[in-house]
């Protein structure tokens, strides 16, 4: 049995203004339009067992989000989706450790973990397979198993795998190494016995599970404590796990490399070559783009004057350069990023300044997904503030109360079921319903397309914080 398990936790800072706190890097689309964690899940459904369940480990805000993007994949009808879900971040090791309990309850100890991250991209989707057959094999042999990719280039943004003697589907690691400077990265390649840490693991729930209990018994620890408390309270339903925050906080902060696989004797790596990058800044990007003459890159609509090894990226807007050389420039509906190719691994301070300032830029979209749909800031000033509102069919969002604001609601395509008071009724397209303050009102689609309506905000405040839920069927009340 081959369960493929998912981690979904990753900022993605270093790819801002795509990637941000509350939509971040694995649900970033390419030129394809598929997100990372949609191909995730691809990938993994082509490779797993037939009786497994695809199992996600992702914060408790990206459920729906994953959700969605799972219920793409055309392995729907043969793969169930079951996501574990963190209250917050807590590395690698925990998610790892909670998955492999899971694994075991559910399958047996006997059964291999699949460790995927949802942001990292595989364009050799036979290469990969045959790499997880050699993994399995060492798997099913004991061997806690990582996936080292052959290195081309002498690499700088990731660590290295030294491999050493030769076994069955792949070699004996003989030691882990931090990122290197650009002398030690080219001896590496030099020596070819080194490989790029892919971050993709492979091993049985069992042996994880013993090898934690002997390198890291306090993240094992509590990870059974959460599990414990999980079972005693419920805090499942419908393939949807909830840890609990108050036990969770205390497991240590730590990765799986740090915490198990670095003390470990009993590593394996299996050497791959399968097209494989972990899309970690936007020159890794650029480079899924085809270049012009000039070496110029574009995803979307722009036009190059005496420019030279410059990608542009730009999601509604024409973007015109004239004399510019190795520049990476970001465009999106409320953010701009302007960088030269060689800094583009400095891009996470920019994030780190806008939290500093507090700017709803770092974290929100002009157009911010929620369970029920989505919705996008046309405007605000400071005594209003205009919303385009898209609901799915048969969504809707809490009965709610706000302190500071009114909303006058007017129905663009489809019809709204709206409460507003004491009162409930459907809205059509051309009509509008008026909600005064401190009024419990909601708004739900019942029809089979989707509603959209344009809301237009009036008070003093118009934060997403001035919202009282009392019902809601996503669980935020």
């Amino acid at each position: 049995m081959l369960v493929p398990v998912i981690l979904s936790g990753g900022a993605g800072t270093r790819l801002w203004p795509v990637s941000r706190e509350a939509c971040p890097k694995p649900f970033m689309k390419l030129s394809d339009g598929q997100s990372l964690i949609l191909k995730t899940y691809q990938r993994a459904g082509s490779v797993a067992s037939c009786d497994a369940e695809i199992l996600t480990v992702t914060n408790r805000d990206y459920f729906f989000m994953s959700q969605d993007e799972f219920k793409k994949t055309e392995f729907l009808n043969s793969k169930a989706g079951v996501f574990l879900l963190e209250p917050f971040g807590r590395n690698t090791a925990p998610a790892v450790a909670m998955a492999a309990i899971h694994v075991a309850e559910r399958y047996g100890s006997e059964a291999c973990l699949l460790v995927l991250s949802a942001d990292h991209l595989i364009n050799d989707s036979q290469a990969f397979a045959r790499a997880v057959e050699n993994a399995k094999v060492l798997a099913e042999d004991g061997y806690l198993v990582t996936f080292g990719i052959i290195p081309d280039s002498p690499e700088t943004g990731y660590g290295y795998i030294e491999a050493g003697k030769k076994l069955v589907g792949g070699k004996a690691v003989v030691r882990f190494v931090e990122k290197p400077d650009i002398h030690k990265a080219r001896e590496y390649l030099a020596a070819g016995t080194y490989l790029w840490n892919s971050g993709i693991f492979c091993f049985k729930a069992g042996v994880v599970l013993a090898q934690l209990a002997e390198y890291a018994p306090d993240v094992l620890k509590f990870a059974e404590s959460c599990w414990k408390e999980m079972r005693l309270t419920g805090l499942s339903c419908a393939g949807m796990y909830e840890i609990p925050s108050d036990i969770f906080q205390h497991v240590p902060n730590i990765s799986i490399d740090y915490a198990l696989m670095e003390h470990s004797s009993k590593i394996a790596v299996v050497p791959s070559d399968f097209g494989w990058s972990d899309i970690g800044s936007w020159s890794a990007v650029s480079q899924l783009v085809d270049s012009d003459e000039q070496n110029n890159r574009v995803l979307g609509d722009a036009l190059f004057v005496e420019s030279h090894n410059t990608y542009i990226q730009s999601e509604g807007r024409f973007v015109a350069v004239v004399g510019i050389d190795s520049l990476m420039i970001i465009d999106t509906p409320d953010a701009l990023l302007v960088t030269h190719q060689d800094k583009t691994q400095e891009v996470k301070q920019v994030v780190a300044r806008l939290k500093e300032l507090n700017h709803d830029v770092y974290k929100l979209h002009q157009t911010v997904a929620r369970p029920w749909g989505t919705y996008s800031v046309i405007e605000e000033r400071a005594n209003f503030k205009i919303k385009r509102i898209e609901v799915k069919p048969g969504a809707s969002l809490s009965l709610q109360m706000h302190h500071y604001r009114s909303e006058h609601w007017i129905v663009v395509n489809g019809t709204a079921k709206v409460v507003n008071g004491e009162k409930e009724f459907m809205v059509i397209a051309n009509e509008s319903t008026f909600i005064p303050a401190g009024t419990k009102h909601r708004l739900e689609n019942p029809g089979i397309i989707d509603l959209v309506m344009i809301e237009v905000q009036s008070g003093e405040y118009f934060g997403e914080d001035d919202i009282i839920r009392f019902e809601d069927n996503y669980g935020r009340c």
